[in-house]
């Protein structure tokens, strides 16, 4: 087996010919051969091998071979020989997500951006695609995908199924439809990795975990589903908790509860852009509240624990910690942004006042000379928890978003794990070279899933 680099190029002969040069020959021991299977992505077809005089790695593909396995384009890509007799271009690589508005420039719509730069990263190393589920011919095996030229824009072009898909399929609703699961398996069984599995809700990460030693101890006590009584016994013993929805983001429907022996109970909450306090004498107005606001739905709850976060200001500060799988499939701290919350905020999300800090900066206003020691600590602890998690998930992650809280004791704590995390610490100045290194880690890792990883030369 061996990786190497190549240039690409069209030959207009009908044959079903491939010409490789002299080097490119010898070094994947190809001389003599009169033919090989030549593979991209799920497609594999027999052809002709033909030496051609050129120096450096170069190889000529015959317009009977491009069609046959639709390679879309020419130019540098890497060659995988799996075997004396097979040689595999690409990756392919298909990254799944939703169409937005339909316009030529933006097919994705807000997401476009963001695919463009994933594309324009990965262009030199692999076939690097966009599609949506619509976009997939299961019965023909290829898809018609959107790639990017040397202007910019968007073309089509139809190709097998790829070697890795990224899914960035942006809905929850979507991913629990019977299409979308069919989908996953689909690939699944023409063994088609395929990462992240889908959004996690709140309450399935601590389900995964709630028999792992390693990561228990930096989980705080959650319930799911909790009855009055546990939620009563969790203010007893912790004084405030925060209850929120299991499938909830930015913030939305998260309650801050506390109880004071002596003043009663409150209850903090977000109103469209206004922050509510409310005192309540005894436990049942409190959960009175509750049920005429959610009513049926607080069966999709959860209570957990509060923790006394560092804070600036008097206001708490958590920490968003990017994790990548890399090309070696080790977990990395890509990009980490500390939040501070906004003033009487239930959360430290942006959209409700929160601000974007480096981690630098909110460690060093809070534990001073130990800033550094309690980074290295919160790294470690990181790396722990998404190895945790995947130990314990079924499916193939390479990505995760862990929300991570630091006590004043400097004890770290894992709120939430989000396996399709949103890049908005990304647009803080001082993380944007983090972004463009997220970018490279969701390469390599495609790379290391489809076997083209390595020293390729």
């Amino acid at each position: 087996m061996s990786l190497k680099s190549c240039h690409v190029h069209f030959s207009p002969q009908s044959e079903r010919v491939v010409y490789l040069s002299a080097s490119l020959l010898k070094t994947l021991e190809l001389a003599g051969k009169k033919t090989i299977q030549v593979k991209l992505g799920k497609e594999t077809i027999v052809a002709t091998v033909k030496p051609i005089e050129r120096q450096g790695n170069h190889l000529y593909l015959s317009a009977g071979v491009r069609q046959m396995i639709r390679v879309p384009k020419a130019g540098s890509i890497s060659l995988y020989q799996s075997s004396d007799n097979e040689v595999q271009i690409g990756p392919l690589i298909g990254v799944l997500t939703e169409s937005g508005l339909n316009s030529s420039d933006s097919p994705f719509g807000n997401r476009t951006g963001y695919i463009k730069q994933l594309l324009r990263m990965g262009e030199k190393k692999a076939y690097f695609f966009a599609f949506t589920p619509r976009d997939i011919n299961w019965q023909q095996e290829t898809i018609n995908g959107y790639f990017l030229n040397s202007s910019n824009s968007w073309y089509r072009k139809i190709v097998p199924l790829p070697d890795v898909v990224y899914n960035r399929l942006p809905s929850r609703r979507a991913e629990t439809t019977a299409t979308i699961m069919s989908l996953r398996e689909r690939f699944i069984r023409k063994e088609v990795p395929f990462f992240n599995w889908s959004f996690f809700n709140k309450s399935d990460v601590y389900k995964l975990l709630d028999q792992d030693i390693e990561a228990l101890k930096h989980l705080p006590e959650s319930a799911n589903n909790p009855r009055p009584d546990k939620i009563k016994a969790m203010l007893e013993d912790h004084q405030f908790i925060y209850y929120k929805p299991t499938a909830g983001s930015l913030g939305i429907g998260i309650y801050r509860l506390t109880y004071h022996p002596k003043r009663g109970y409150f209850a903090r909450y977000r109103r469209g852009s206004t922050n509510v306090l409310l005192r309540f004498t005894n436990f049942n107005s409190l959960m009175r509240m509750l049920q005429i606001r959610h009513g049926n739905a607080l069966g999709q709850y959860v209570s957990q624990q509060g923790v006394r976060l560092i804070e600036i200001d008097g206001c708490p500060i958590d920490f968003r910690f990017h994790m990548h799988k890399n090309g070696n499939n080790d977990w990395v701290p890509v990009g980490i942004g500390a939040k501070k919350a906004g003033r009487g905020s239930v959360t430290t999300h942006i959209k409700n006042g929160g601000t974007l800090l480096t981690p630098e900066q909110a460690l060093g206003r809070t534990f001073g000379d130990r800033a550094d020691e309690m980074l290295v600590k919160a790294k470690e602890v990181s790396v722990k928890l998404s190895e945790a998690i995947e130990r314990n998930f079924p499916h193939t992650l390479g990505e995760l978003g862990l929300d991570i809280g630091i006590d004043k004791d400097g004890d770290v704590w894992m709120f939430e794990a989000n396996a399709k995390p949103g890049r908005s610490i990304f647009s803080h100045p001082a993380l944007r070279a983090q972004g463009r290194e997220s970018l490279s880690h969701i390469l390599e890792h495609c790379m290391y899933l489809s076997r083209f990883q390595g020293g390729t030369t």
